[in-house]
């Protein structure tokens, strides 16, 4: 990738990863409900989901070129029942645990792997700012570098963000929670619909 696009891709990922989306308005809930310390176990298994979703993407678009997309569609279908199922979760569940089990690195790791918003958007990012410049997969991986900041980056920030506001909408919890259950569901219908 020439240096020039550079600003281009940061823009991007500013633009679609700090954007609310199924993995940072998850990361939120989760600590409005829980904490940011043990949400943080669920963090890890979003960074690591996002890192095997990124690679294998990586990997696709270096292999195959644009061949992949007449999977896409699946993946959409899969992960917009999965986003619809984090929203009952999240409406059912309010803000305070209240005998649940802390967020899981499993569970994560599962909305990273399902989130279309962010593998749609990696592999647009390779496309657009790599393979017109190289076919090597080594040249994929700096730009995967780059998508960290779009991904679990985002997904730390929100997942800070319900901390530090867990004190101020702890009395709202019932409308916190299908806010955020909405905004989960919004989520799967636009991935649907778009």
């Amino acid at each position: 990738m020439p240096l020039e696009q550079l600003p281009a891709l940061l823009l991007a990922i500013l633009a679609v990863g700090y954007t609310p989306g199924p993995a940072n308005i998850y990361a939120m809930s989760c600590s409005l409900r829980y904490g940011w310390r043990s949400s943080m176990r669920m963090w890890c298994g979003l960074l690591c989901g996002f890192l095997t979703a990124a690679l294998l993407a990586a990997a696709a678009a270096h292999l195959a070129g644009m061949a992949f997309k007449e999977y896409v569609p699946y993946l959409r279908y899969l992960a917009a029942a999965y986003i619809i199922y984090l929203a009952w979760k999240t409406y059912r569940a309010g803000v305070s645990p209240e005998g649940d089990a802390a967020p899981t690195f499993s569970s994560g790791f599962i909305v990273q792997l399902t989130n279309a918003k962010i593998i749609l958007f990696d592999l647009s990012c390779y496309s657009a700012f790599v393979l017109p410049y190289s076919q090597r997969f080594i040249d994929i991986l700096p730009v995967t570098a780059f998508l960290i900041l779009a991904g679990p980056g985002a997904n730390l920030v929100w997942l800070l963000a319900g901390g530090l506001l867990k004190p101020m909408v702890a009395r709202y919890s019932r409308v916190v929670s299908a806010f955020m259950a909405a905004a989960l569901v919004l989520c799967a219908l636009m991935m649907l619909l778009l």
